[in-house]
Order: C-alpha cells, then structure tokens, then sequence
C-alpha cells in the first residue's frame, strides 16, 4: 500500500513540475500555493522561499541517485560493464523524475551564491564517480587515453537531454533509451565513435 504523499512532497512534486514548465523565474510562490491547493501562508509554514523549494529538490534529486551510481562504480564487474549500467541508471532515473531532473539541470543557476555553491559541489561529487570509473578503465586498457572530463560531460549532457524531450507517449520506453545511451557513452569512451558525443554536452 503506497502512503500519502505529505503535504512537504506535494509541494516539491508540484514545484518541480511548475519550474520545468514555467522555468524558475516565471514561477511564483502564489502560483505555487495554488497549484498545491493550499494558502500562502501554508506554503511558507514550510518552505521560506522559492529559493529553498528550489534547493531541496534538486538535493534530494542529487541525493536519491548518486548511491546507485556509487553502488555500481563499487561493484567488482568488469569497467565497461560498470560504466554502462551507470549511463543506464542516470538516464531511466532522469526520466523517471524528469520535473526534478530537470530543475537540477536547468534551474540550478538561478539559486543564490551559497546555495548554488552547494549545489556545484554535490554535482561535482555525483560527476566524480564517473569520472573515476572512465579513469579506472583508462588506466586498465580497457579505454583509450582522453580528456576524462570532456568525455564524462558530453555522456551526462546526452543522457541529461531527455529532461527536455522525452514524452511518456513518445514510442520508446525508459529503459531502451537507457540502454541506446549507454551503448553509445560506452562507445565512445572506447573510442569506436570519438568525438560523437560532444555535441550533447553541456
């Protein structure tokens, strides 16, 4: 039996969805309210700014993901297998959570110096493991030498890509894009299409 959602997750369910398609900027705290089918005052009983909807949401996101990632970087398979489930689950869990998803993709600079420092220092820990595992498997042989940064962008950038257009009708699952993606980001770390993915980098 699923739980109701608390009145604090409706909030960050509805913010999300307000922020991808209004954009954070075109959003208000009212509208917000509204959306949620509470009063002002409410939402602000537990959220003391758009700022902090904003920032909660994409921890949370950030948060939610990265040990799946990690437990697979950890795991004792074979690097190009690790990379390749890492692509998978970064890209089904982008779709999957695609409001969020998206506000930590593309809301994430419009929060304040501090907050935003948080959120650049959590993201850069989350790129961290694969980063880690690109330099793993280039120390190995199992990669060819690169620009382990440049390469690890340009997958992320693809993978990050279905906040903006995948559709729940749309003709492929969650999972077959998944595995399109990380066939092609293990691809091109092992050089067999260099350079093809540097147009879906960020």
């Amino acid at each position: 039996m699923t739980s109701k959602p608390s009145t604090r997750e409706r909030i960050r369910s509805e913010a999300a969805a307000l922020f991808r398609q209004q954009g954070y900027c075109g959003s208000s705290m009212s509208g917000l309210a509204a959306q949620v089918g509470i009063s002002k005052s409410s939402l602000y009983h537990h959220f003391t700014s758009k700022q902090a909807v904003l920032s909660e949401i994409i921890e949370l996101t950030v948060d939610r993901v990265a040990p799946l990632v990690q437990a697979v970087a950890d795991s004792d398979r074979p690097i190009t297998e690790r990379l390749r489930q890492a692509i998978e689950i970064h890209t089904v869990e982008a779709i999957r959570d695609q409001d969020a998803v998206a506000c930590f993709v593309e809301e994430g600079r419009f929060l304040g110096p501090e907050l935003r420092a948080l959120h650049v220092a959590k993201r850069d820990r989350y790129e961290l493991i694969f980063r880690l595992m690109l330099a793993e498997g280039i120390a190995s042989g199992d990669f060819p030498n690169q620009d382990v940064d440049l390469t690890i962008k340009a997958i992320l950038g693809m993978c990050n890509s279905v906040v903006r257009w995948y559709s729940p009708g749309g003709p492929q699952t969650p999972e077959r894009i998944a595995a399109e993606f990380a066939r092609f980001g293990v691809g091109a770390a092992s050089g067999e299409h260099e350079h093809a993915l540097l147009a879906g980098s960020p």
